[in-house]
């Protein structure tokens, strides 16, 4: 009887799908346990009635999909969880909003109540629940990412949630520009902002697709700058220079930043890493200054107007403590066309700094050798001349090697700059063959 109802309830009539998923609610309130052989073949034919265009069937489908919710039955009898789970994928396929979010809730209902036999059947299911990422809706895209969450509880689980992520970012691009900062900043929230940075990092430290690297990385740094969820995240890189745990993140990121040298000046800037930034921005007289360089430093030069870095800014009235910031900030200046609105911005905040607080020695040292071994003495201890205290006289403060890293990052964007070109040769070249 049952397997006839459920057969029914895909009729095309209304007056029949009516019926059949009327007997179908008073089958399941009536008999509760006893159909728990049929779980799975009533909710494939509740699901799709869930957005049913007539009203009384999709509210009798939602009341019979709430009793079978309250069903508590045990994977150790007859209740088939990967029944249900393939049910409930080919329902994620649903053309209909309503439907999806349903099917949703039924994995994530399972999760909770048989862990252990849905992670048996992750491998059917994983896929899917990656590809709903680039769902249309909001909503079910949030119930997927929390989802994942709870799936990557476990570390295997956990690494390959982000692998495969970092794949859909690479195969779609647009998905990263629609859905990157969503899918980011939500799975900050579930699973831990440094622990996803650090995976992220780690897998974009190795991407073999340079550009892709690049677009990624500079995303990350946008969330990273603005997102109010990496509040914490940003606040531990902060102390980098003082703070072993954000000295750790900072190296753990540096890696992958150096794909882009916005990203790793932000990244500078944030940590208050002002004389590795001064160096890093003198080296960029190497790069190629194009469009999409003054694209991204023109982004910068906005964020530094952001409450993310005032601090920044306030630091700027102590200028002979922070000279390293301010040298950074003109190297930025001197970087910008003079008639673009990011040189004008700059510059009028560059004119606010009080310049008299500036002695002749600060200047001769800040203009002058190696940055990495410029140390000022303040109060009886060592400081570099951007105020932050240093474990000795060379290359090396609180455990980072500025120079290595600084010549970490000069291999990476020589890697850029030969794939460049190496581009640009092709492009003329397939130019060269269709005027044959």
């Amino acid at each position: 009887m049952a397997e006839i109802l459920v057969q029914r309830a895909a009729s095309p009539d209304e007056f029949t799908r009516l019926t059949a998923i009327t007997w179908i609610n008073e089958f399941v309130k009536l008999g509760r346990d006893q159909l728990v052989p049929y779980y799975a073949d009533i909710l494939g034919a509740i699901l799709p009635c869930i957005s049913d265009k007539e009203e009384k069937i999709r509210v009798v489908a939602r009341e019979t999909n709430e009793e079978l919710h309250a069903i508590k039955a045990d994977p150790a009898e007859t209740f088939d969880v990967g029944a249900i789970l393939s049910i409930t994928r080919r329902q994620l396929d649903s053309e209909w909003e309503a439907t999806r979010i349903e099917a949703l809730h039924w994995i994530s209902t399972l999760l909770n109540r048989h862990r252990a036999e849905v992670l048996c059947f992750l491998h059917d299911i994983f896929d899917t629940l990656l590809k709903a990422l680039s769902d249309s809706s909001d909503e079910v895209v949030l119930l997927v990412l929390d989802i994942h969450a709870c799936i990557a509880q476990d570390p295997l689980n956990f690494r390959q949630l982000v692998v495969f992520l970092v794949h859909n970012f690479r195969v779609d691009h647009s998905l990263l520009e629609r859905r990157g900062a969503l899918i980011i900043r939500r799975l900050c929230v579930l699973l831990d902002a440094e622990r996803v940075y650090r995976e992220l990092s780690t897998i974009l430290e190795g991407e073999a697709d340079l550009d892709f690297a690049c677009i990624m990385v500079q995303a990350l740094n946008l969330i990273l700058l603005t997102s109010s969820e990496l509040s914490e995240l940003r606040g531990l890189l902060k102390q980098s220079l003082v703070n072993a745990a954000g000295k750790d993140l900072f190296v753990s990121l540096y890696a992958s930043w150096c794909h882009s040298p916005m990203a790793i000046i932000s990244l500078c800037l944030l940590a208050q890493m002002y004389q590795h930034a001064s160096a890093v921005i003198q080296s960029l007289v190497k790069e190629d200054i194009n469009a999409k360089f003054l694209v991204q430093l023109d982004k910068l030069i906005r964020l530094l107007e952001t409450p993310i870095f005032a601090y920044i800014r306030l630091q700027l009235l102590e200028p002979g403590r922070y000279i390293w910031l301010l040298k950074a900030l003109y190297g930025l200046l001197m970087l910008l066309p003079q008639k673009s609105s990011a040189f004008k911005r700059l510059r009028t905040r560059l004119k606010t700094v009080p310049l008299c607080s500036f002695n002749g020695d600060q200047l001769k040292r800040a203009s002058s050798g190696n940055p990495y071994s410029q140390i000022l003495c303040h109060s009886g201890s060592q400081i570099s001349e951007d105020g932050d205290i240093t474990q000795d006289n060379g290359n090396l403060q609180n455990g980072i090697n500025f120079a290595s890293r600084l010549q970490q990052f000069e291999q990476m964007q020589q890697q850029h700059r030969m794939l460049a070109k190496s581009q640009a040769q092709s492009r003329i070249s397939s130019a060269s063959l269709s005027k044959v």
